[in-house]
């Protein structure tokens, strides 16, 4: 597990995806910590990445950026990416700025994308 007191970051592969789970903030303080992570090599021979942000409280514009290159990153590689829902919070502000609309959200890391 990676991370600091803000954001602890697990990273597993299930069948065909890797799955990076959050738990806390995605802030500024905390966003290179995920950067890192979704540019592991591990990622790179995989199907699907999946950002789990079930157990994120909270998300700044810095976090914002991390995910959507964290999405380019996945485009490049030729991978399915999607978000799992977070907080409150955290779904409200991906409505405001419009990610909701660009990205693929599904209930949970386990869900079938088609």
């Amino acid at each position: 597990m990676l991370g600091d007191e803000h954001l602890q970051i697990d990273v597993r592969r299930e069948r065909d995806r890797v799955v990076v789970g959050l738990r806390g903030e995605l802030d500024l303080l905390a966003a290179p910590v995920l950067q890192a992570a979704v540019e592991s090599p591990e990622i790179d021979d995989t199907e699907m990445l999946v950002i789990d942000l079930q157990d994120v409280r909270f998300v700044d514009s810095a976090g914002l950026r991390v995910i959507l290159v964290a999405y380019e990153r996945s485009q490049q590689r030729g991978q399915a990416f999607a978000l799992s829902r977070g907080s409150a919070q955290v779904d409200r502000l991906l409505s405001i700025a419009g990610l909701d609309e660009h990205l693929r959200i599904i209930e949970s890391p386990d869900e079938l994308l088609v």
